[in-house]
């Protein structure tokens, strides 16, 4: 099989493999060198006419293209979507699994009633300032201080770049402040220790009042000016970890239902075979998920652009879809205000890949969140409570969202990549799964399944999405995933800066 046809009413086909000029493929005859992944046009295509792949307009022709032709940057040009949007005519919800026979993984049942797959100590910063203690304090819990505490995965610091410069209201304080409340109150966390400078703008006692916080045992607060410096502050953090890390070495794992899972579903170094193989199966994954009553988290708003009036036929209700097309035009007027396009995504490696637009991308993009209802639409880093499928605000920069969607509640992270990632993410694990072989096989010691068998051993969508859902309740009783394995996480904390740095 030379190409891949998505749907009849297409007049683009995928080449599988690389083909040279001159080869017969679905009735006409390659004109140039065809990339593998990359379009080929199926019949003439007049200048300024739509380009369809999943029988969606991914695109219009620059000029005229013949036949035979390679479709991609050269001769297809963007524009904004000017979608009619549906609301709910598109409901398709998922058989609840009788009680009996839901399925069940080893997690961590919180005091709160939440249910944790890991069991980490969080330090968590308010500010830039900050970072440098935290991390200077968790570097003090070597794998052989912890190796008595054996229930307990590790010491982590959550630091990041921003919590001063910046406003002391509207949507970037609100958000980081969130994403601050969704990890101090994690339940991939057993004991959390936040510390600040104590004059920045994002301060920590705002926070606790805002959230009701209150300090104890597994629950502490320092600043730095408050101790009288940093030697000080991080001696000070160590003693607090130390009487934390025995607090947090009793939880240990018990039966919990697959309901209790909320996955984020993540997608990052996409290609033409995003949407045809691990996309689609992860969404498969997430109707499953859903049948459980487990919760997926799809994000990256600029990466749904071009596919969200599918998602409003998905809406539960009317105020449902609503959200969702606000958040759609709230980014039009972010890039458009900032200089920016909405197609500046795809990113060079995804249009190597055999990506064009972000049309394409998206539509592929939003495959990962199956076909069952949407069920919520969230702020960036705003706690999930809907069960089933749901959507988040965020931008698609990987870490930024996940980031938001770990904020949120997620306590698993499922990423599909195309041309290959390194990403990973603590406290909550990430599962990655290849779109296509030669990856997979390129970066086995970082891929944790090949979706690509679906291409060239013909396995179905649904056996991979199966594969990956039974690999959720493995990872979230402990298995470590490879990402994980190599010791990923500590870097991607990274809480998405909205508005002015001042």
């Amino acid at each position: 099989m030379d190409t891949v046809r998505l749907d009849p009413s297409d007049n683009v086909v995928t080449a599988t493999r690389a083909l040279e000029a001159g080869v017969a493929v679905e009735g006409v005859t390659t004109r140039v060198l065809i990339p593998s992944g990359h379009k080929i046009a199926v019949e003439d295509i007049t200048a300024g006419a739509p380009i369809r792949k999943y029988a969606q307009i991914i695109g219009y022709a620059a000029g005229d293209i013949t036949a035979g032709d390679h479709v991609h940057t050269q001769n297809v040009e963007f524009r904004n979507t000017g979608a009619d949007y549906e609301f709910s005519t598109d409901l398709r919800p998922v058989t609840p699994v009788e009680e009996n026979a839901r399925d069940t993984f080893m997690g961590y049942r919180r005091s709160s009633g939440a249910v944790g797959t890991r069991n980490y100590v969080a330090i968590v910063t308010s500010v830039n300032c900050s970072a440098t203690a935290a991390r200077q304090i968790a570097a003090h819990f070597t794998p052989e201080r912890l190796a008595e505490y054996p229930n307990v995965d590790g010491v982590v610091a959550f630091v990041h770049g921003t919590g001063c410069g910046m406003a002391d209201s509207g949507d970037g304080f609100e958000a980081l402040q969130r994403v601050m409340w969704g990890y101090a109150r994690h339940p991939n966390h057993a004991a959390v220790l936040m510390v600040g400078l104590g004059c920045e703008m994002n301060q920590i006692d705002w926070l606790l009042e805002a959230y009701g916080l209150e300090q104890g045992p597994a629950f502490q607060v320092m600043n730095i000016q408050s101790v009288a410096g940093l030697r000080r502050t991080v001696e000070m953090g160590i003693g607090k970890i130390e009487a934390m890390l025995p607090i947090a070495n009793e939880a240990t794992r018990t039966p919990c239902p697959a309901s209790e899972l909320k996955v984020a579903l993540q997608c990052g170094g996409s290609d033409a075979w995003s949407g045809i193989t691990a996309n689609p199966a992860l969404g498969y994954a997430c109707d499953l998920l859903a049948a459980q009553g487990g919760t997926g988290v799809l994000a990256e708003t600029p990466e749904i652009y071009g596919a969200e009036h599918l998602l409003t036929r998905r809406a539960r209700d009317r105020a449902t879809g609503d959200r969702l097309i606000g958040l759609i035009r709230w980014w039009e007027d972010y890039t458009a205000r900032n200089k920016g396009s909405m197609d500046n995504n795809p990113s060079p490696g995804n249009k190597k890949g055999g990506l064009t637009t972000i049309l394409e991308k998206s539509l592929g993009a939003a495959a990962k969140g199956g076909t069952s209802p949407l069920m919520g639409v969230y702020k960036y880093a705003e706690p999930v409570n809907a069960r089933g499928f749901t959507f988040m605000d965020s931008p698609g920069y990987d870490p930024a969202s996940v980031t938001g969607q770990i904020a949120g509640g997620c306590n698993l992270v499922c990423f599909t990549t195309g041309r290959g990632s390194a990403f990973g993410s603590k406290p909550s694990p990430t599962i990655k799964v290849a779109t296509n072989s030669a990856m997979a096989k390129r970066m086995h010691e970082d891929m944790d399944v090949d979706a690509g068998t679906i291409l060239t051993e013909g396995v179905s969508v649904e056996e991979k999405g199966r594969e990956i859902y039974e690999m959720f309740l493995r990872v979230a009783s402990g298995e470590a995933s490879k990402s994980e394995a190599q010791g990923l996480g500590d870097y991607e904390f990274v809480p998405w800066q909205i508005g002015a740095v001042m």
